[in-house]
């Protein structure tokens, strides 16, 4: 494949930039999802702080997936979603969760937690490593997109554990 360097240092046409952009697909579709499902949470959510994070969980990944295409735009690239077969795996899971547990318990919100949080790990690992691959690439302003949703993705996970240790696992114990 012929590889194009601009001034600005970046590998456009590259093997390694179509790496790069197929896996900004992947969380793009990733992201996408993740707006159907997290709606679906919140009416599960038995706690009205789990509820609540939720909702603004859910308002961060639209604006995720507008960062994505701006992205997508910054790279003279088509905003394109592919499946993520991991999100598709962790939200299944999640939805497992609520069929697996009794309406209106902690118990339901300790899974519930649990679920969403390896969403968050899954975003943190993807952000943080295509951060580092769009640097790599000399496309310091896509980098610093991606940081600032890592940073938020990082921000939900610590308020998810939060609730958790401040409010759910206690009462989910006692039921």
């Amino acid at each position: 494949m012929k590889t194009t360097t601009s001034k600005t240092g970046k590998m456009e046409n590259s093997e390694f930039h179509e790496f790069f952009v197929d896996e900004l697909k992947d969380i793009y579709w990733a992201e996408k999802h993740l707006a159907t499902s997290l709606p679906k949470m919140k009416k599960a959510a038995t706690s009205p702080e789990l509820a609540a994070a939720f909702d603004k969980h859910l308002g961060e990944t639209k604006t995720h997936v507008e960062t994505l295409e701006k992205v997508f735009e910054l790279l003279g690239e088509k905003a394109a979603a592919k499946k993520c077969d991991a999100m598709v795996g962790i939200l299944e899971e999640a939805s497992g969760i609520i069929e697996d547990t009794e309406k209106g318990t902690m118990i339901r919100d300790c899974g519930l937690i649990l679920g969403a949080q390896k969403v968050e790990h899954y975003e943190i690992a993807t952000y943080g490593g295509l951060r580092t691959l769009a640097a790599a690439m000399g496309h310091q302003d896509v980098a610093d997109l991606l940081q600032q949703t890592l940073d938020d993705e990082k921000a939900t996970d610590e308020a998810l554990t939060a609730i958790a240790e401040s409010l759910v696992n206690t009462e989910a114990v006692a039921e």
